[in-house]
């Protein structure tokens, strides 16, 4: 089985949205074990990721270092526009691809200017093929929708701004 540092970033991120304190995979070539250490206090995920290889003597398996900081994104050169004081940003919960509506042929769930209400999607992130509707957690107005329909996302990435009611 071959896995890809993409695919191990989006497994991270999946693994970090839920409950799994351990998960292994074994193949012929390697075995993974990814620890989730304690829970969450910050808004970063702590995983420590240790490969375990073929070996005759204990003291030559390496270590791998941890995973980079999911909260790290590239900042822009251009200066992001003002932001309103009392609007709430929505933010990516995970590593995907950010969908506007639920089919490429249907409407988007939200628009600019749309009133929304607390539990309403408002967009979906497909991670590792999963579709994972993501919901308003306040009422509001959409300002902002900063992030354009299929493109990749960040953990903690800004994906709209709403103005509370």
């Amino acid at each position: 089985m071959a896995i890809d540092f993409q695919e191990l970033r989006e497994l991270l991120a999946a693994i970090a949205t839920t409950d799994i304190t351990e998960l292994t995979l074994k193949s012929a070539d390697f075995e993974l074990t990814v620890r989730q250490n304690g829970p969450l206090i910050s808004s970063a995920p702590a995983l420590a990721v240790s490969p375990v290889l073929p070996s005759t003597s204990p003291a030559a398996v390496p270590t791998v270092p941890p995973p980079p900081d999911l909260d790290a994104v590239v900042t822009p050169t251009t200066s992001p526009p003002p932001v309103d004081k009392k609007s709430i940003e929505i933010k990516s919960p995970m590593v995907g691809t950010y969908y506007r509506s639920p089919a490429p042929d249907e409407p988007p769930f939200v628009e600019v200017g749309d009133r929304i209400r607390i539990g309403q999607t408002v967009c979906i992130i497909e991670a590792m093929k999963l579709m994972n509707e993501i919901e308003a957690e306040i009422a509001g107005s959409i300002v902002e929708i900063m992030v354009q329909n299929g493109q990749p996302v960040e953990y903690g990435q800004i994906l709209m701004r709403i103005n509370p009611d």
